[in-house]
């Protein structure tokens, strides 16, 4: 008789170590899936995952700055307010882009604006201040992938070999 898993709780577990080896364990298995839909379905697969500790876990199939290069022309997420200017890839235009978005929101200062200022200038400033955000964020994380990609990719190299070795449970 073969025995099944009952339904998982979907709560925070609170023992430590339970926590680490649960993390430890669904982390393969992510990794594998996401390996797996990318050798199968010839998808582009890109993963990035951060342990509780803050270590970087990183797979995929193709470049990772590819790919997420990608996700923001698909998405939108990243474009410019001002849609006659056309962004590139192109790591200075980006980072002149970021600058340029900071020095837009030091000058509109809320203290003397936010009272003269009509929905459609404050709807504006929220779409700069998020955007300058996200372009933050994703700077942030390009530096993070760098920094940790020696080691997190030769761990995820032998995690799927050994992931492999195994096979499927």
């Amino acid at each position: 008789m073969a025995r099944r898993r009952g339904r998982v709780e979907m709560r925070r577990i609170e023992d430590r170590v339970s926590r680490q080896v649960r993390f430890s364990k669904r982390r393969s298995g992510l990794f594998k899936k996401a390996f797996e839909l990318s050798l199968l379905c010839d998808a582009e697969v890109a993963l990035l995952v951060f342990s509780p500790a803050g270590k970087l876990y990183e797979y995929a199939s193709a470049s990772i700055e590819d790919t997420y290069n990608r996700y923001q022309q698909f998405s939108g997420e990243g474009r410019n307010m001002n849609d006659d200017q056309n962004k590139n890839n192109n790591k200075d235009e980006a980072s002149s882009d970021l600058q340029l978005m900071l020095s837009e929101i030091a000058a509109w200062s809320p203290q003397s604006n936010a009272d003269e200022s009509d929905v459609n200038e404050l709807e504006k400033m929220e779409n700069l201040l998020r955007n300058a955000l996200k372009d933050t964020r994703s700077r942030k994380m390009q530096m993070l992938a760098k920094q940790n990609s020696g080691a997190s990719t030769s761990d995820l190299k032998s995690e799927g070999a050994t992931s492999q070795e195994q096979g499927t449970a």
